[in-house]
């Protein structure tokens, strides 16, 4: 199976000594990878490293066999959409917060159309994570990041989004997902690195 990234002996240096320490990890093109650990255990900092929000202080990442540096940054982070745990929410309507296609993305995500004129900073929690979804779908990337993208919703609007992931996942879009959710990783994920437990711990082959 094709691999869309692969990170080699990645190190990255934090305060108070390495967050990840000699990570070697691949995450193929296909299907949701989900990347679970407490807090602390270095999964925000690893989703960052693979659209350049941040580099390594040591190793490569790659993306599609290149060298994530080699990237215009702009084209990469155009490819490769990262969707955080807080829905981030600009001046306007949602369709202004979709645009463009707004139309066709709200529904792909399942937010009513007459959502579209109503003020994007009055939607409830559940419905600006959609909002934020359709809004990096519009880059029509390669791939999705998702930090946490349930950690702040309530059980229906968290099912809901775990709908979709799922479906964006199935419909060919590569999805890279961490959680602190064992739960969350096993039912949605086609693969999980690594298994959850109760203190930090490894990603993939990383001390972390």
């Amino acid at each position: 199976m094709e691999d869309r990234f692969e990170l080699l002996h990645v190190r990255v240096d934090g305060d108070d000594g390495p967050i990840l320490d000699g990570c070697c990890l691949r995450i193929p093109a296909v299907g949701l990878t989900a990347v679970v650990g407490p807090s602390g255990s270095g999964k925000t900092t690893l989703l960052r490293l693979l659209n350049r929000l941040d580099d390594p202080d040591g190793g490569e990442v790659r993306f599609d066999g290149r060298n994530v540096r080699d990237y215009d940054v702009l084209e990469l982070r155009r490819r490769v959409q990262l969707v955080g745990q807080v829905p981030v929410t600009f001046p306007g309507t949602v369709a202004d917060n979709v645009c463009p296609d707004w139309e066709e993305l709200l529904g792909r995500v399942h937010l009513a159309l007459a959502l579209a004129p109503r003020q994007a900073d009055v939607l409830s929690v559940g419905e600006a994570q959609r909002r934020c979804l359709a809004r990096a779908l519009a880059r029509h990337p390669d791939c999705l990041l998702l930090d946490e993208p349930t950690s702040a919703l309530d059980a229906a609007s968290k099912g809901g989004v775990e709908t979709l992931v799922r479906s964006l996942a199935d419909d060919g879009l590569t999805v890279v997902m961490v959680t602190h959710e064992a739960r969350q990783a096993g039912e949605l994920a086609d693969r999980v690195h690594p298994k959850a437990t109760p203190r930090p711990v490894p990603v993939g082959n990383c001390t972390a």
